[in-house]
């Protein structure tokens, strides 16, 4: 995997969608596969779904976790919004606009709009 060389230029990514809409594991496995290719492109996804597992074991309130996930949205540089109907995940996109961040709805527009960005610095590879 690539990474750049200067970690405070890294871009991160919130990735905002589904959870208890639908197949649980189904979304957590969905958005598990987005951080994981988004990794492999160069940047630090925020997955609010990876503590699926604190939930199971410990589990917190639904607005608990909308506070956690709202410290998240605040310190990263963007939002992507994947997926289909969910209230969490629409708040977050609120929130994400309140507080000027650009918003991308897949990958490939997430790619275009920072392929620039990347293009100018150095990166080191990891195996």
């Amino acid at each position: 995997m690539k990474f750049l060389k200067d970690i405070s230029k890294n871009i991160q990514v919130y990735i905002a969608s589904p959870y208890t809409t639908g197949d649980v594991m189904y979304n957590v496995r969905f958005q598990i596969d987005a951080y994981n290719e988004l990794l492999k492109l160069g940047f630090f996804p925020i997955s609010p779904l990876h503590p699926h597992l604190q939930q199971i074991v410990h589990p917190l309130t639904y607005e608990t976790w909308m506070q956690i996930d709202k410290t998240h949205v605040f310190k990263s540089d963007c939002l992507l919004r994947l997926g289909g109907k969910s209230d969490g995940a629409d708040r977050e996109v609120i929130w994400a606009t309140e507080w000027k961040k650009p918003i991308f709805y897949s990958i490939e527009e997430l790619i275009k709009y920072y392929k620039e960005y990347f293009s100018e610095l150095e990166t080191i590879e990891i195996v």
